[in-house]
């Protein structure tokens, strides 16, 4: 396992179906930053608490609404003009590149808030992906799941 949260998003997003299961996610309006986090540090043994989960959102709440969002919205708005524009398709790139700087921030930050919590209280991994995902409109569980069991290697 990773010890350092970029690490292991990059290792667990590489394995089958978790790309596909984060955008997924995504599209239902979930921070992936966040579920990654979770995940880390279900691994790490970290006990999900209501606190813990208030902390982490209030870290990546305004980077995501500030950054990371407004990041996205323009690359995807480019996505079809700039499938017929080759410099258009060029500056998309460097804006989807930025949105993975502005991500990897967020995930130093989420690191940052978290790395002090004891680890090998707990080992729930559920906890953490459904407290990251409460409140959520239309929770696909089977990308929760791919996710779970991506993290897990079971």
């Amino acid at each position: 396992m990773s010890s350092d949260l970029w690490s292991f998003s990059l290792g667990t997003y590489a394995r089958p179906g978790v790309e596909q299961a984060c955008l997924t996610l995504q599209s239902a309006d979930l921070n992936v930053c966040l579920l990654l986090c979770g995940l880390w540090l279900g691994q790490r043994g970290v006990a999900c608490n209501e606190q813990r989960l208030q902390q982490l959102q209030s870290v990546a709440e305004p980077w995501d609404a500030d950054v990371v969002r407004p990041l996205r919205a323009l690359r995807r708005q480019w996505k079809a003009v700039a499938s017929e524009d080759a410099e258009l398709k060029a500056l998309r790139e460097q804006v989807k590149a930025l949105e993975l700087e502005a991500e990897r921030h967020l995930l130093l930050r989420l690191e940052r808030a978290a790395i002090s919590w004891p680890q090998n209280e707990a080992t729930d991994l559920t906890a953490w992906l459904e407290g990251v995902a409460a409140g959520a409109a239309h929770l696909d569980r089977d990308a929760l799941h791919q996710l779970r069991v991506a993290a897990t290697g079971t």
